[in-house]
Parts: C-alpha cells; sequence; structure tokens
C-alpha cells in the first residue's frame, strides 16, 4: 500500500469510527430531565403522563436510560425559585418548565442548560426569547398563542348569549397576555353594543372579589384570560361563573372538564408530545437558540352540557357540531 493509499484509508476509518464512537459514548447514558411546574403532581398527571409515554415512543424509559426530577410548586410561586436551584444544582441534563412563573425561574437559574417550555403565552414578551424564529439563547419550546383568539372567544359567547350587553374579562396583571387579551376582547366588541368589564385578580380571594364585582355590574358572561395562578385555581373560576349565572369561555379545556361552559384554544397534551420531541432532539445535539419556537397547530372548541344546563342555556345545534368535543 503507498502513501496515498494509507492515506485514503486512515481517512476513511475515521469517519466510519465518528459516528461509531458517539453511538458508544451513549451507551448506558442515563439522561436526567427536570421537570418544573407551578401546579401540583395530581394536577399535572395526565399531562406528564402524556409526556412520559412521549418520551417513551423516542426510546427514554424511566427508571432505564432516563431519570427525572420531578418539580412541583403547588400553587406557590414563591417555591419556583428554589426548585429551580435544585435542579440546577442536580446538573441536569435539560429542564422542562410549564408556564411562564416556571420558565422565568428556570431562567434565572440557569444560562447553561437547555429549558424547554411546555406551555407560556408570549415567550417573546416575557423576554424568554429573542424571537419565535430564532431564540437566541438556551430556552426553545412551545406557545400557547396561535394568533390572537380574544376576538374569537367573544364571538362564541355571542352565539351562546345574543342579547349579551355586558361581559367580564377576569385577567390578572401578572400574566404577560393581559394586554393582549383585553385589547382583543374589545376590539371584538366595537361593532357591537356589548361593554366590556376588566376586572383584575391577583389571589384566590381576588378572584372571588372580582366575580362579585362583575355580577355587580351586570356582566352576564365571562372570558378568563390565560394565567398560571387562574389555572391553578380554575375549579374556584369555574364553580364562581355558576354561582352567578355566568356563561364562561376559556383558551383551555382543562378548565370545562373543571365545569366552565367552553374552551377554544390549543390542544394542552399536544404540548407535553411536542415538548418531548424538543427534549429528543435537544439531547441528540440540537441548539435551543437555533430552534423555532412553535405555535399551536390546531385550536380546539370544548363545551360543557351539564354547565350549560345548570345555566338554563341551550347551546345553538349549530355550535355543537362544530365542537371538538361535547362533555356531558
Amino acid at each position: 500500500m503507498n502513501r496515498r493509499e494509507s492515506i485514503i484509508a486512515i481517512v476513511a476509518l475515521g469517519a466510519a469510527a465518528g459516528p461509531l464512537a458517539s453511538v458508544a459514548q451513549q451507551v448506558g447514558k442515563v439522561w436526567r430531565v427536570g421537570f418544573l411546574s407551578l401546579s401540583s403532581a395530581s394536577e399535572s398527571a395526565q399531562d406528564t403522563a402524556a409526556f412520559l409515554n412521549a418520551l417513551r415512543k423516542l426510546g427514554y424509559i424511566e427508571g432505564k436510560n432516563l431519570d427525572v426530577e420531578w418539580r412541583f410548586a403547588e400553587g406557590s410561586f414563591e417555591r419556583l425559585t428554589g426548585l429551580a436551584a435544585e435542579l440546577v444544582q442536580l446538573k441536569v441534563d435539560i429542564i422542562v418548565a410549564v408556564a411562564s412563573g416556571a420558565i422565568s425561574a428556570a431562567k434565572n437559574a440557569t444560562g447553561t442548560i437547555p429549558i424547554v417550555m411546555a406551555t407560556t403565552g408570549d415567550p417573546v414578551g416575557s423576554g424568554f426569547v429573542k424571537s419565535l424564529g430564532r431564540p437566541g439563547g438556551n430556552i426553545t419550546g412551545l406557545s400557547n398563542m396561535g394568533g390572537d383568539t380574544g376576538a374569537k372567544l367573544f364571538d362564541l359567547l355571542l352565539t351562546v348569549v345574543p342579547k349579551l350587553s355586558r361581559v367580564g374579562v377576569l385577567v390578572t396583571p401578572t400574566s404577560t397576555t393581559y394586554r393582549a387579551i383585553s385589547e382583543s376582547v374589545q376590539a371584538g366588541s366595537r361593532n357591537t353594543r356589548v361593554k366590556v368589564l376588566i376586572a383584575e385578580a391577583r389571589t384566590p380571594l381576588e378572584i372571588e372579589m372580582a366575580f362579585a364585582t362583575m355580577a355587580g355590574e351586570d356582566a352576564g358572561a365571562v372570558i378568563v384570560g390565560a394565567a398560571p395562578l387562574f389555572a391553578f385555581h380554575r375549579n374556584q373560576i369555574a364553580q364562581l361563573a355558576i354561582k352567578y349565572k355566568m356563561p364562561s369561555i376559556f383558551g383551555n379545556r382543562a378548565y370545562v372538564e373543571a365545569g366552565g361552559l367552553m374552551s377554544y384554544g390549543y390542544q394542552r397534551t399536544e404540548n407535553y408530545l411536542r415538548a418531548a420531541r424538543y427534549v429528543d432532539r435537544i439531547l441528540k445535539g440540537a441548539i435551543p437558540a437555533e430552534m423555532p419556537v412553535e405555535q399551536p397547530t390546531k385550536l380546539e372548541l370544548v363545551i360543557n352540557l351539564g354547565t350549560a344546563k345548570a345555566l338554563g342555556l341551550t347551546i345553538p345545534q349549530s355550535l355543537l357540531q362544530r365542537a371538538d368535543e361535547v362533555i356531558q
């Protein structure tokens, strides 16, 4: 073999050994994934099950090559900072953060460990990423906002309550979608005679007071803005809407499952399936800064007929036929 043939042989062997060596390095590797959520383990059970199932299909099996460090703040924003710090100290390979509060805590805890957003309203406005197309840092993932849906929520309410004269919009100033939902509903009401009443709440007590205020101002229905606080207290919100005889609409089906009237928005479980794919790609070498943030590909309409009955409402057949799911 001459010198030229020797060089070619060495290069060929190196090219072949590269991928094999890379694969060999992963043999026996146990990936450690941190999962940070404002909610509780029981409230998140359906979502975490979907997430684990998606990872399993991608080849990650808890107890074998996957170790998930679960951290739930049980509704306490104050606990998120400490829980995020714990995950960093454990040297997890990646952090999956659920909702803005958890994402913010994870972002403040590390600038190097990749962070996957499972759900959030406005990642750009929140300062989590520079842009949806090129996040630019260690954070990427999913945004719940598939366009401006506030006006659509308003239209759906009018379909159910055509004689509506006043509508309440429940928001929390701490939410990144506060301004978007408020302005969107007001824009949607411009060509109607419906007056929009904005009600703010930061705590469970303020949620109750907000409903009492809206009822006192004769709000005939309520639109509830997206917020981690509201998601955690969705049972309270759904029951207050029934108590005050207010048809309610949300951007998340979880509220309807809790007793709300209708929802129109992203498919929550789908977000966790897609979050698992982000985790897989990053663990295989993808760079978060270059991975575009995905938005919902499909919005679903869910209606609770039991709640409609409790409110004395008849849901138009045309709307029932459009619904992706009707809860009896």
